[in-house]
């Protein structure tokens, strides 16, 4: 049998599988499965008991549900209360005015999150009726927050950064000091089109609140001030090299829960429900990682990502090129996958080809993690679009309508990287030395 054959074959047991409701995880151990059992010798079921318990094991995997658990009891405080407050006076002079809140407040809160729906909805709770309530245009307030949203991805610490870091074996603390600029760029980006849109239409934007003094803006701000050293403590223990980003980990679920007590919102009740999210969310994580390893290993006995790599290898196409028809690929995909779906299930297959363009790996997971960005916000499984027609009621395509602007921006942030890859691998090196 052809490997084209094998691979069609493949291909259309995993959508079957994933049109008929399998889960995910279950999906991609089924296929592994049928491809080692008719196209290898290995005997499946021990593969797939030593792939499973060697990737559930693994100990740089441990940062994941503590990253998790750190968004979730953060999730559940006066944060999403107090920061709409503290971030509002800074932005009436912007053009847009307060729709920087939206941005600036998933930036904030994507550096404790992590996850792109939690930073969507947990900032969403707290701007959309506020916006609305003052008359900002729906469409730029539901357009801003879903982009903006995406943040969660790329500011560290940040899930699918730690999946990618595993599945490509690389430091995922240079992954995360890596995307600290490309996220800082993102978020400027966005708040450029914010003041540009504005200043072109200055009628659609409500007057300013009563102007504060300096003195009044810090008092209104000292709320999210515990909030801020928490993130400077967590992400600076990394970059520093004075703790893993498993050891940051902990120390950032130990101080969201000294935050929580202080703040009156740590009861019985509120820790169970964080401990219970961010069991549930990494279960499904793992599950979908352990199929993930699994179908890479049988890929790998079958012999498709060295062909797939010869094969792209003969169509001769250029560095960018190559970085183009990922692009693409990516896209498409996140069309139909999840995020952390799609790393795992092509990062087996793609790697070879990368290493052989001459691709650096850690700039390739903050490429990465910008084409999944743009899948968050891609019908029909974009999971930021989820998440706003949950809160506002609108229909999928007015949303992503609303979202384009934002996925456009972040067309020009790849293009961006890869004119000057420095975005992403000065501050990496910087930490080296």
């Amino acid at each position: 049998m052809s490997d084209f054959a094998i691979t069609g074959l493949l291909i259309f047991a995993l959508f079957a599988l994933l049109g008929s409701g399998v889960w995910i995880g279950l999906t991609l151990s089924g296929v592994a499965w049928i491809g080692m059992e008719l196209f290898s010798s290995r005997p499946a079921g021990d593969a797939m008991a030593v792939t499973v318990w060697g990737t559930a094991s693994s100990w740089t995997l441990t940062a994941l549900p503590l990253f998790i658990w750190m968004g979730e009891i953060l999730f559940r405080t006066r944060l999403s209360q107090d920061m709409f407050r503290g971030l509002a006076p800074w932005m009436n002079r912007l053009p847009g005015r307060l729709l920087h809140t939206n941005i600036i407040g998933c930036a904030i809160f994507a550096a404790v999150s992590g996850s792109s729906a939690a930073t969507c909805a947990t900032i969403g709770k707290m701007t959309l009726p506020e916006l609305a309530k003052r008359g900002y245009p729906e469409e730029k307030t539901v357009g801003t927050l879903a982009g903006a949203g995406t943040l969660g991805l790329l500011i560290p610490p940040s899930i699918i950064m730690i999946v990618y870091g595993v599945t490509a074996e690389v430091s995922i603390a240079q992954l995360f000091i890596g995307g600290v600029i490309p996220g800082m760029m993102l978020a400027l980006l966005f708040m450029g089109y914010v003041m540009v849109w504005a200043l072109l239409n200055p009628g659609k934007i409500p007057p300013a609140d009563a102007a504060m003094t300096f003195a009044e803006k810090i008092r209104e701000s000292r709320s999210l001030i515990p909030v801020v050293v928490l993130i400077l403590a967590v992400l600076g223990s990394i970059y520093t090299g004075i703790a893993t980003a498993t050891e940051a980990a902990s120390l950032g679920v130990v101080g969201a829960l000294v935050l929580s007590g202080f703040q009156g919102s740590l009861t019985w009740q509120t820790f169970s429900e964080s401990l219970m999210g961010a069991t549930r969310l990494y279960c499904m994580i793992a599950l979908i990682l352990s199929g993930a390893a699994f179908l890479t290993l049988s890929m790998g006995y079958i012999g498709l990502p060295r062909h797939l790599a010869e094969w792209i290898s003969t169509l001769g196409l250029s560095r960018f090129q190559l970085i183009v028809a990922l692009a693409g690929f990516f896209i498409v995909l996140g069309c139909f996958l999840d995020g952390i779906s799609m790393v795992v299930l092509t990062m087996g297959v793609l790697l070879p080809t990368v290493e052989a363009a001459g691709i650096d790996l850690i700039w390739f997971g903050i490429f990465i993690v910008l084409v999944v960005e743009m899948a968050q916000i891609t019908p029909p499984v974009g999971f930021n679009l989820f998440v706003m027609q949950g809160m506002t009621n609108r229909q999928l395509p007015w949303i992503a309508k609303a979202t384009f602007p934002t996925f456009l921006l972040m067309v020009v942030a790849v293009l961006l990287i890869y004119v000057f890859p420095e975005l992403v691998s000065w501050l990496p090196a910087k930490m080296k030395n």
